[in-house]
């Protein structure tokens, strides 16, 4: 009986969520009523999904508004009258247009003006779907209009806002966030109002007994309203069903493409091969999901034809079908993946494919996606109100100085001190924390949908220009919408500009597939690498913990890849299991510590779980869960189900089943504590073998070209070191690195033979326009010759041209710095701009004898470190103390076990981590002289009074202490080693 209802996402607007308005609706007795959020249908799919819980039945439209002020209430007769809202939404929100204040036509809807509205319009001609909406307070100013006569015309329109004081107060608190002014300064047109609240139906009917048509014409039209999306109906797929013209024609295509890849994938295909294909091919048919798999191949194909590389991974990657159509390169027969945590007949989804381009061409291939399908949008997603962000802009809405709002943010406050103000900001910051703030675009998700967007949402346009529906991912799969993930990343791009590098660099060099994974896999020397620990710049083996962790376990091969990949993740590493792997990968007769129903289960993993499917399997077979509960055991630790009923339930049944079986309740304990600790952050066993690919990748590059792939590593973004590591890398493989320079240098790093120049993007404080003209001159006219030259050609100014000259940007000229920044002031006259006008001739610069002025090397060093960030010189060089006798070097680590020493290191990398026993301890990364690195740890006792301040060399003295083979330093008292001072510093 309710036309205008707001939740939450009527953003800092409304107070409550969809659910608790039904709540709220069931307990007034309430049998019909409509979410109409403001400008918004993000709530609508899953009120409609809930309201049958509390026998409700839910009517969706949109409440129009240009800022606070209403213009008019659509609300949807059908599924075709939701579309047309939405579309009408989705133009304005588009466009950023203001609301007319009449609404156009639209077929099954009806259209609500609020009394005032028509008041002040006058409006006298409504058409047959328009109606006049009349508010409970309104109620005693209609006799006294003349619009009391319009009698088919009139409804009821109680706004719901608000349940109470307290959400009154929220909201006037949420409208003066969203205008930016204190709560003082916020005018009541902004507001809703307190009586803006449901009402009984009993009270409902005593407000309108003088007006008994109000109810009689409400009841009329929203009993008249349905809009179904066949919720309940776990069968119905909202994703694009066909590919080709029909579901025959794709399965025979699906077929062809999959029987035509083994050739291509297996050079003698036995009979397991060709089993496997059967059954997924039948049960991907049976469970409707070829165009899901055609899809995607679809996309893969398009990105091979404009050689973009790319890693399929996600639960879809223990697909044969998927390996066979090219959608992944993980060979599922080879790592016996578990066919059914990818597909199995409880689970109604489709398989995960994460898809992963270079994040240079991800755009393109969503742009592709979008020209080659009818129906697409990117999936929405919502950020919320944070508390610490929540305190922080209700402490301004309240006027409170920064000081007291910080204390309050960060919780450095106890109740006693706080005035009345803060207890308000306390008090109001738990209620709104948690509340949407505003909706923002999935990291990856796009919607290829059966039938038009706006079927399900409006869409907005966020800056890249591609629609956006306006609900989340958990709502999309409740409705049957299952989202492709298309990534981006920088490991992928260090790949393939690696190639594009080889290919200027060493033209003569062999092609490369980089596809052929096997070929990697079985490199002795690739191998070697991993084994070693010497996996800089690969993606996902290059941190302190994988390097250490390879070397722990003396990964050699890609099945150990796959496990370590999967091993390192937070739930495994934080459950212990992870050193117990190790133990039992290392020693055979730690093995037998395993129980015996569990290493059956797992024996590749020794008895312990490593891999999501490995919950799939101890609920199956330790337990007795059927596949279907296992995988909501899987899918409710991961945090993905809005409610955990459903868990639970099946929580209750794993430990109903195990006392069943007679097992102790020790272990029964022990494997389900195991499950917990690490099922949400756990791997699919084919998604670890895709990154362990995409490793392989990397890794095989850095091996036979190590200098091209350091170059494509610093050219996108590095990864998990300094940039300056990552040159020292370069070093170390036989690279010559050189500063910027004017007739070698582009923007990025550039490679010719064996020497790296630095880019000139690297000079922070060049201007862009500078370097473009520059670039830009060079490539139509050559090189330049002299200062003269390039001054005369280029447009400069005496502060760009200074900082060129100080990085040795001139340095082929023969003169040096000092000299050439003379000549500098010279030819420029100190003018700060300068501009070039083409000249027929070459101007006449004036020649002036200057007295040799020299510089040394320590002065570069420090020009480089103001001016790139860091020295290019060897780091030891610039430490002005002597190294003690008697320090040793990484190297020796293992002969020093138990004892104290002091190491000498280049700090790489450091971290803070709380352990256990919630006390902070520091990891930290070092190399030696000998570019050897090495690992230190403090421990909670020294970590404050020795901290780490910066790059730099420091003094490590501790106890070598050694974990499975792998040795590093307890740190007993640290210190950073003081710099030679800049020379110039003295003058």
């Amino acid at each position: 009986m309710y036309t205008n209802c707001h939740s939450y996402y009527s953003l800092r607007f409304g107070t409550f969520s969809e659910e608790a308005l039904l709540e709220l609706a069931a307990a007034c007795k309430v049998t019909t009523l409509a979410l109409t959020d403001i400008n918004n249908t993000s709530a609508c799919l899953n009120f409609i999904r809930k309201a049958a819980t509390f026998a409700i039945n839910p009517v969706v439209g949109i409440d129009f508004r240009n800022g606070a002020s209403q213009c008019f209430v659509g609300l949807a007769k059908s599924n075709v009258g939701f579309r047309n809202l939405n579309t009408f939404l989705s133009a304005h929100l588009h466009d950023k247009t203001p609301f007319p204040a009449q609404a156009p036509l639209m077929e099954d809807t009806y259209i609500i003006y609020p009394f005032e509205q028509v008041l002040q319009l006058e409006k006298t001609e409504f058409a047959s779907n328009e109606f006049i909406g009349v508010s409970i307070e309104e109620l005693r100013r209609l006799p006294f209009t003349s619009y009391q006569s319009y009698t088919d015309k009139l409804v009821l329109q109680q706004q719901v806002t608000v349940r109470n004081k307290r959400d009154f107060n929220a909201h006037r608190l949420l409208r003066a966030i969203d205008n930016n002014c204190l709560l003082s300064k916020l005018p009541t047109s902004e507001e809703c109002k307190e009586t803006d609240k449901m009402h009984s139906m009993t009270d409902l009917q005593q407000y309108c007994e003088q007006f008994p048509f109000l109810l009689k014409n409400t009841e009329r039209i929203l009993n008249s309203c349905t809009v179904d999306f066949s919720f309940g109906n776990k069968s119905t797929s909202q994703n694009q069903r066909v590919f080709l013209e029909s579901p025959e024609a794709d399965f025979e295509y699906l077929k062809k493409l999959a029987y035509g890849g083994v050739s291509k994938r297996y050079e003698n295909p036995d009979a397991v091969v060709y089993k496997r294909l059967e059954t997924e091919l039948k049960t991907i048919q049976k469970m409707h999901f070829v165009s899901y798999f055609l899809i995607n191949h679809e996309i893969i194909q398009y990105a091979k034809s404009r050689d973009f590389v790319h890693v399929g991974r996600g639960s879809g990657a223990n697909s044969l079908v998927a390996y066979l159509i090219g959608i992944t390169d993980v060979d599922p027969i080879e790592l016996d993946l578990y066919f059914e945590r990818f597909i199995n007949p409880y689970r109604m989804s489709p398989p995960d494919f994460d898809i992963d381009f270079s994040w240079k061409d991800r755009e393109e291939i969503t742009q592709y996606i979008f020209q080659r399908f009818p129906n697409v949008a990117l999936l929405g997603a919502y950020n919320t109100f944070q508390y610490r962000a929540v305190v922080r802009e209700l402490g301004k809405v309240f006027g409170l100085p920064k000081e007291e709002i910080d204390k309050i943010s960060v919780g450095k406050y106890e109740q006693v001190t706080l005035d009345s103000f803060g207890h308000l900001v306390v008090k109001y910051g738990q209620l709104i924390h948690g509340f949407p703030n505003y909706v923002s675009v999935h990291s990856c998700g796009i919607l290829i949908l059966d039938r038009p967007v706006h079927d399900f949402s409006a869409t907005m346009l966020p800056p890249k220009g591609f629609p956006t529906v306006q609900f989340d991912m958990l709502i999309a799969e409740d409705v049957g919408i299952y989202k492709f993930d298309i990534l981006g990343q920088r490991g992928l791009a260090k790949i393939k500009e690696t190639l594009d590098i080889i290919k200027y660099n060493q033209p003569n060099a062999p092609a490369i597939d980089i596809t052929d994974v096997s070929k990697f896999k079985n490199d002795p020397k690739v191998n070697a690498m991993l084994k070693e620990g010497r996996a800089t710049g690969a993606y996902y083996v290059e941190s302190p913990a994988m390097r250490g962790l390879m070397q722990k376990l003396q990964t050699s091969d890609y099945l150990g890849l796959v496990a370590a990949s999967s091993i390192i993740r937070p739930g495994v590493s934080g459950s212990g299991m992870k050193q117990e792997y190790i133990k039992r990968h290392r020693n055979v007769e730690r093995r037998k510590d395993a129980h015996p129903i569990l290493l059956a289960i797992m024996p590749e993993t020794y008895g312990i779980m490593v891999y999501q499917e490995d919950v799939l399997k101890v609920a199956h077979q330790f337990a007795g869960l059927n596949l279907g509960e296992a995988d909501v055991l899987r899918r409710g630790m991961s945090g993905k189900y809005r409610s955990r009923t459903e868990f639970l339930e099946v929580e209750a049944k794993f430990m109903a089943n195990c006392k069943e079986k007679g097992y102790d309740e020790s272990l029964t304990l022990e494997v389900w504590e195991q499950i917990k600790s690490f099922a949400g952050y756990a791997f699919a066993k084919g998604h670890s073998a895709s990154y362990a690919v995409e490793s392989y990748q990397s890794l095989y590059l850095k091996c036979y070209y190590p200098m091209e792939f350091m170059v494509a590593v610093l050219n996108n973004g590095g990864g998990f070191y300094s940039t300056e590591h990552y040159l020292h890398e370069a070093r170390k493989c036989g690279a010559k690195v050189e500063a910027p320079c004017i007739n070698q240098s582009v923007h990025e790093n550039a490679i010719k033979g064996t020497t790296i120049y630095l880019g000139l993007g690297y000079l922070k404080a060049l201007d862009q326009l500078t370097v473009q003209r520059l670039l830009t001159e060079r490539n139509f006219n050559g090189p330049y010759t002299s200062l003269q030259n390039f001054i005369d050609r280029v447009a400069v100014g005496i502060d760009a041209l200074t900082i060129l000259i100080r990085i040795g940007a001139f340095r082929s000229t023969g003169i040096t710095k000092m000299e050439l920044l003379w000549q500098a002031i010279f030819a420029l006259q100190g003018k700060k701009k300068c501009t070039v006008q083409n000249q027929l001739f070459a101007t006449q610069h004036k020649s002036f004898q200057l007295p040799k002025l020299q510089s040394g090397w320590l002065e570069d060093a420090y020009d480089q470190m103001e001016l790139l960030g860091f020295p290019l010189c060897d780091y030891f060089n610039l430490i002005q103390e002597s190294f003690e006798a008697g320090q040793i070097w990484a190297q020796e680590m293992p002969q020093y076990i138990g004892q104290k020493v002091l190491l000498y290191g280049l700090l790489v990398n450091t971290r803070f981590h709380k352990g256990s026993n919630k006390k902070l301890m520091r990891f930290s990364t070092f190399v030696d002289r000998k570019g050897t690195y090495f690992d230190a740890v403090h421990f909670h006792a020294v970590v404050e009074k020795y901290p780490i301040h910066g790059i730099g060399v420091y003094a490590c003295y501790g106890t070598i202490i050694e974990d499975v083979g792998f040795c590093s330093v307890e740190i007993i008292s640290s210190r950073k080693l003081a710099l030679k001072p800049d020379p110039r510093g003295n003058v």
